[in-house]
């Protein structure tokens, strides 16, 4: 069981976990010991008696039990030697049952007497001899007794939290780590929604069942086993007689934790659904609002809302049960105990039914005490149904945890990677094809070799495969067949790190973090000094805005996903970024499309200097970008249809020119 896993992250903290127990097992002590007050009351103070006249009469009663009970074991023994050989097999059988019972009734009116005698030095030194002061003195041992119950109660909660909260830490940072050395196609399957759900709504799900299982589940039921003990004390053969609906008990309480279980995975669904819609829905308000379409998302959210209301109406019917059935089991014991105990008390019989239940007559004070360890039962008992719920959402909400958290990616490093080094040879395609499903190429048996320093733009029309083509350079995803080279060495055999570290990647969707100007351009060279952000800032013609139009310059937040900014000056700060990084392998998507042609130009003279001595792949539409390239690679679905020189695919290849009239020609009469 998943949750099971979740349980041994937590008990790793021994201190925390023992703790927890101890302080739980004192509360469980103290509960029993304050029910237990109700005997003095009833048995002595309500009979006008102090503790002293108590103990002397039960001293008597006890000389007075033994000495009858002497007397009838002798008697019992005498008439089994004196008719050995006269009595018939059936009445020797009887004889002999007779003996052991008044043995057994013997052997506990001894132990009586003789721990009534143990106690009456402490009683005649430190207790009081009127009824009135022993009042006191029992209501004062309860209310003390109850503070100190009630200190190791908050003390336990306060460890319960700090261990489930420590736990579902460690499980949300390695769940956080495990996402992250996930493969791009990952992210596109599961969604931002669905990953969401599980980061924030099962994790808490997971912390309340934690909650419950080392709070009430360890705590509850010690309180219950401490009246147990006491009832047990007072008459344990009366105790058996109440459990025999335990077996009932325990089938519809595992009966109702698997349909709890089966709504909670269902809601959880619902909510990463409804996770979904509404990330969609603020993600894309722009065009919501532009198409006048907020009636059709109200009403897509109503339906996932409504779905989620009707599974989480499941949980709250099967959770209304747990109460009532308690109480009904609950119920039933205490009546059973009523009659039985009733029967006893009133014909002052020691046998139910030809079956002993108790070794001597039982009084009302003992009886009174048994009915009250027995409710002091039924209220842990009545708490542990309440946390039936939190448990089942916590065994759920671990499932999806780590049904998410056991993958692996299909992108990782060999066990024996290749020694790294910088780019300097060449970067080759080796009859490379991809598919995102099967059945469907992207990239066909394609091949393509890249020397070092030489700058490649890859044109074609949407869906031809130019930016899965460049994810494979950095391993965001691996060709089904053939192979990717970087100076001879096959990619998947080099580590990740060595890999990515030596290259830089620009995006048309170019996104920042909630964080600074700053160390957005640092983001993935940490260790750069101040001087070479603004050196790179420069060389990416960002430096003027940063300062200019920004309040607080660099250390202006961008805000979440970059929205303080244009788009343009977004594509210039990531422009910035690959910069300093100093990568050996460039890829540019779409960088300038953002940009304005002013500044496009400005790009444009920094990229001429900056592609020289490393490897660069342009993916533009752009004219003005297509001139820096060395060569033009024109792929059309999923192949590569030509490669020359901006003149010789004008003059030859049909696909390029007509790209070239429809994407250039706008541009070339505007410069």
């Amino acid at each position: 069981m998943n949750f099971s896993r979740v349980v041994r992250m937590a008990i790793r903290y021994k201190i925390t976990f023992a703790a927890s127990v101890v302080s739980a097992l004192l509360v469980a002590v103290f509960w029993g010991a304050n029910i237990g007050a109700v005997y003095p009351v009833v048995e002595v103070v309500f009979k006008n008696k102090s503790m002293h006249q108590w103990i002397d009469e039960k001293i008597g009663e006890s000389r007075v039990a033994v000495a009858a009970q002497t007397a009838n074991v002798d008697r019992l023994r005498k008439l089994a030697d004196e008719g050995a050989d006269d009595q018939s097999a059936a009445k020797k059988r009887n004889l002999q049952w007779d003996l052991a019972n008044g043995q057994a009734e013997l052997a506990a009116a001894t132990k009586g007497l003789e721990r009534y005698v143990a106690i009456k030095p402490y009683i005649n030194r430190y207790l009081p001899q009127t009824p009135f002061r022993t009042l006191v003195l029992v209501t004062l041992v309860l209310v003390v007794g109850t503070l100190i119950k009630d200190v190791f109660l908050v003390i336990n909660n306060l460890l319960v939290a700090r261990l489930s909260q420590r736990a579902v830490f460690d499980l949300r940072k390695l769940f956080y780590r495990r996402t992250l050395r996930m493969d791009l196609a990952t992210f596109g399957e599961d969604g931002t929604a669905d990953l969401m759900s599980r980061f924030t709504n099962d994790m808490n799900q997971v912390a309340g069942g934690l909650d419950s299982l080392f709070g009430k589940l360890v705590r509850e039921p010690l309180k219950a086993i401490a009246c147990l003990v006491g009832a047990a004390i007072i008459c344990w053969r009366l105790l058996l007689l109440t459990l025999i609906v335990t077996p009932l008990a325990a089938f519809s309480i595992r009966w109702l934790a698997k349909m709890l279980k089966r709504a909670n995975r269902r809601a959880m669904e619902e909510i990463s659904l409804l996770y979904g819609t509404l990330e969609e829905t603020f993600r894309s308000i722009k065009i919501v609002k532009a198409f006048t379409n907020e009636q059709q998302e109200r009403k897509r959210f109503h339906d996932n809302n409504k779905r989620y209301y009707h599974k989480a109406m499941g949980i709250a019917r099967y959770d209304s049960l747990s109460h009532p059935m308690t109480e009904v089991m609950g119920i039933i014991t205490i009546s059973l105990v009523m009659v039985a105990g009733g029967w006893l008390i009133f014909s002052r019989q020691t046998t139910l039914l030809g079956i002993p239940l108790t070794d001597g007559p039982l009084n009302q004070g003992a009886m009174l005490t048994f009915f009250a360890m027995l409710a002091g039962m039924a209220d842990p008992l009545r708490k542990m149904s309440d946390i039936f719920s939190n448990l089942q959402a916590g065994f759920a909400a671990s499932d999806r945890i780590f049904a998410r958290l056991d993958r692996e990616p299909s992108i990782r490093d060999p066990k024996q990677p290749a020694p790294a080094s910088r780019h300097h040879r060449d970067l080759t395609f080796e009859k490379i094809s991809f598919a995102y499903q099967p059945g469907k190429q992207v990239i066909e048996d394609l091949s393509l070799k890249i020397a070092f320093g030489e700058t490649i733009a890859i044109v074609g029309p949407n869906g031809c495969g130019k930016s899965t083509l460049a994810n494979l350079i950095p391993r965001f995803a691996d060709p089904t067949s053939g192979v990717v080279k970087l100076d001879g060495v096959p990619l998947p055999k080099m580590r990740l790190r060595d890999l990515r570290r030596q290259i830089g990647v620009v995006t048309q969707e170019t996104m920042l973090f909630d964080d600074t100007i700053f160390n957005n351009i640092r983001y993935g060279t940490p260790n750069a000094t101040p001087e070479q952000v603004i050196a790179a800032a420069k060389q990416a013609h960002a430096h003027r805005f940063i300062e200019q139009e920004l309040p607080n310059g660099y250390e202006t937040s961008a805000g979440a996903l970059g929205a303080r900014l244009s788009g343009g000056q977004r594509q210039r700060i990531a422009l910035a970024r690959a910069i300093l990084r100093d990568p050996a392998i460039l890829i540019l998507d779409e960088a300038t499309s953002q940009v304005d042609l002013e500044s496009e130009q400005a790009i444009q003279q920094v990229l001429e200097k900056f592609t020289q001595n490393r490897t660069t792949i342009l993916i533009t539409h752009r004219l003005a970008v297509l001139s820096l390239a060395d060569r033009i690679v024109v792929m059309q679905a999923g192949r590569i249809l030509d490669v020359g020189s901006h003149e010789e695919l004008l003059s030859r290849c049909s696909l390029y020119r007509r790209l070239y009239e429809i994407h250039f020609d706008d541009l070339k009469q505007t410069a």
